[in-house]
C-alpha cells in the first residue's frame, strides 16, 4: 500500500485519448480506497505521472484553459473546411451558473475591432474570427468573405495557430488604401507573442506574408511583437492608427494609441489614459475622426470592479485629443474625475461594461454600455441595463434600451438614418439563463434614442446561448451583424452567424471542403 489514501486506476486509463471529449473525473479522496495497480500498467513513478496528469483534468481535455501559458503561435496557410468557432471559459465561479463568462466567444471581446469590414470596391465583407478544430484543443486565426453578389462565403483560410484556447487571442482585420488585407494576431498580456499578416493581393485571402512590424520604443525601432485588446482603423492618406493595451509591470492594462504610414514601421506608443489600476476601451473611425470610450479599475477593488464612462476624440491623427465640448486634453489622464468624464458610476457603486461605439452621419458619437451592480452571474446584480449615451447641447444625454441577464451579453449599435437607431444583440433571455448571451433581438428607436422597442427577435428555441453581436465596418444589408453561439455551462461546438437588415439568419457550415460555401437559412 502507497498511501494511507489511495485510488483504484482503472487500465482504461492507460488507453485515454488526450483528443477526444472524454474526460476523467477525480475521485474524492474524504474516505480511503485501497490502491491497486499492475506492474504491467503502473510503477511508482508513472504513479505519480499520472495523478499530476488526472489533477489536471477537472474540466474536459477540450476545455482547458490556457490563459497564462506561453507559446509561438506555428502559422498554417491553409484552408479551414469550415467555420468552427471557440469556445472558452474565463474564471470558475463555483454556483450554478459554472463561470464569471463563458461559451462562443469567434467574435470576443467587445474591445477588439474590427472584425469585419465592407469593402465597396469588390462587394464584400471580409472578416476573421476565432476558430478551432473539432475538439476545441487551439485557438485558430482564420479570415474569409461574404460575397454579396452570390451570398456564399468564402471558405476560411487558417493564418496561424495561436496555440492557446484563450479566446482573448482573437484577431482583428484591417484593408489599407490600396486593397491589402491585414490581419492583428493580439495576445492576453505579455506571455504570448502576438502578430502581424498581411495579404499578398489586394482584397485576396488566399495567401498573407508575415510583416515583421516594428515600434519606437526610448527613442529606438524595436519589433512590435506584443499588444492586447487591439483597435485599429485605416486613415486615408495616412495610415493606421491603432489603439491598444499594454501591461505594466503591476499587470495593470494602461490604454494607449500607436500610428504608422505603412503598417510596419510603428511609432511610439503614447498613452491615453492611466488611472487607478487601469482601463478597458472601445474605439469607432469614421472620415479620420476617431473616438474612444474608456473605463477604469478603481483601486483597491480588483480588475472585476470596472466603472465610470469617459470619451475622448481626436479628428488630426491622435496629434491631439478633445471631450465632447472640444476641450483639449492633456495626456495621459490619471485621475478619475476628469474633462473626460461622461457618466460617474463610481459614486453610483455600479459596474460599467462597455459594449460598442459609432458616430452618426454628423460624427457626433453615441454608446453603448451595459451597467449592473456587480460582476457575479445571477439575477442578484440585475436587471443589466442596455444604455446608450448621445451627446446635444446640453451635455451628454443617455437612455435605457433594454436589459438582460448578463454583465457580458454583448451587441451593437447602428445609425439608420437620422434620428433612427438601432441595437442588435442577446438580451432576450436564452436556454442557459443568467449565462452570457441568450436569443439575439433587434430594437429600434425613431426619436434619436429616447424610447426604444423591440423590433424583432431574430432567434429562437436555441439550444445553447448567441453572444458577442459584432457589427461590420460600412456594414451593408446582406451581411448586418455576425456572432457565434455555445454553452454558458460548459463546453460545447460553437457555430458562426450572421443576419441581414431585416433579421434574417443564417448559420455557416462548420465543415466543408468547397471554395465557397453556402450559408444555412436559420428558421
Amino acid at each position: 500500500m502507497i498511501t494511507s489514501y489511495t485510488v483504484r486506476i482503472m487500465t482504461a486509463a492507460k488507453n485515454f485519448n488526450p483528443h477526444s471529449k472524454q474526460h476523467l473525473t477525480i475521485l474524492s479522496l474524504t474516505q480511503p480506497v485501497t490502491f491497486q495497480a499492475s506492474r504491467q500498467y503502473l510503477t511508482f513513478l508513472t504513479f505519480l505521472t499520472l495523478l499530476t496528469f488526472l489533477t489536471s483534468l477537472t474540466v474536459p481535455v477540450f476545455a482547458q484553459n490556457t490563459d497564462g501559458r506561453f507559446s509561438e503561435a506555428e502559422i498554417i496557410m491553409k484552408r479551414a473546411n469550415g467555420f468552427r468557432g471557440i469556445w472558452y471559459m474565463n474564471q470558475p465561479s463555483n454556483d450554478e451558473y459554472v463561470y464569471k463568462y463563458s461559451g462562443g466567444l469567434a467574435v470576443y471581446p467587445a474591445n477588439h475591432r474590427p472584425f469585419a469590414i465592407y469593402a465597396r470596391q469588390v462587394d464584400k465583407t471580409f472578416f476573421c474570427f476565432g476558430g478551432t478544430d473539432d475538439a476545441n484543443s487551439t485557438l485558430m486565426h482564420n479570415v474569409s468573405y461574404f460575397d454579396h453578389r452570390t451570398g456564399k462565403v468564402a471558405n476560411p483560410l487558417t493564418i496561424l495557430d495561436k496555440k492557446t484556447t484563450d479566446a482573448h487571442d482573437n484577431p482583428v482585420i484591417s484593408i489599407d488604401d490600396n486593397g491589402y488585407i491585414w490581419i492583428f494576431s493580439t495576445s492576453h498580456g505579455i506571455t504570448r507573442p502576438s502578430y502581424i499578416h498581411k495579404s499578398k493581393k489586394p482584397f485576396d485571402i488566399a495567401d498573407f506574408e508575415r510583416i515583421h512590424a516594428t515600434e519606437i520604443v526610448d527613442g529606438k525601432p524595436q519589433s512590435f511583437t506584443n499588444f492586447s485588446y487591439f483597435q485599429v482603423y485605416p486613415v486615408k492618406g495616412k495610415g493606421f492608427i491603432a489603439l491598444f493595451t499594454k501591461y505594466n509591470k503591476a499587470g495593470q492594462r494602461v490604454i494607449g494609441y500607436n500610428t504608422t504610414a505603412d503598417g510596419v514601421h510603428w511609432n511610439e506608443w503614447k498613452v491615453l489614459a492611466h488611472i487607478e489600476e487601469g482601463h478597458y476601451q472601445i474605439s469607432t473611425e469614421r472620415n479620420g475622426k476617431v473616438g474612444v470610450a474608456f473605463d477604469f479599475h478603481p483601486k483597491g477593488k480588483g480588475l472585476n470592479y470596472r466603472t465610470n464612462l469617459h470619451y475622448l476624440e481626436t479628428s488630426d491623427f491622435g496629434k491631439t485629443w478633445q471631450n465632447i465640448g472640444g476641450e483639449t486634453a492633456q495626456l495621459p489622464l490619471t485621475s478619475a474625475q476628469n474633462l473626460a468624464t461622461v457618466h460617474d458610476y463610481a459614486s453610483e457603486k455600479r459596474n460599467c461594461y462597455l459594449l460598442d461605439i459609432t458616430f452618426d452621419t454628423d460624427n457626433k458619437p453615441a454608446i453603448l454600455v451595459v451597467v449592473s451592480k456587480g460582476y457575479e452571474a445571477g439575477p442578484a446584480n440585475g436587471p443589466r441595463k442596455w444604455t446608450l449615451y448621445r451627446p446635444d447641447q446640453y451635455g451628454w444625454q443617455h437612455h435605457i434600451v433594454t436589459t438582460s441577464d448578463n454583465n457580458y451579453d454583448m451587441g451593437s449599435v447602428y445609425h439608420v438614418s437620422k434620428n433612427s437607431w438601432r441595437v442588435v444583440g442577446p438580451a432576450v433571455d436564452g436556454p442557459q439563463a443568467y449565462n452570457p448571451g441568450g436569443e439575439v433581438a433587434m430594437w429600434r428607436s425613431d426619436d434619436g434614442g429616447r424610447q426604444w422597442a423591440l423590433e424583432r427577435q431574430l432567434t429562437r428555441n436555441s439550444p445553447m446561448n448567441h453572444s458577442y453581436v459584432r457589427k461590420p465596418v460600412n456594414a451593408q444589408d446582406g451581411f448586418y451583424a455576425i456572432w457565434a453561439d455555445g454553452h454558458g455551462r460548459k463546453p460545447s461546438e460553437s457555430f458562426l452567424y450572421f443576419s441581414n437588415a431585416v433579421g434574417d439568419v443564417y448559420r455557416l457550415p462548420r465543415h466543408g471542403d468547397a471554395p465557397m460555401l453556402a450559408p444555412q437559412p436559420v428558421k
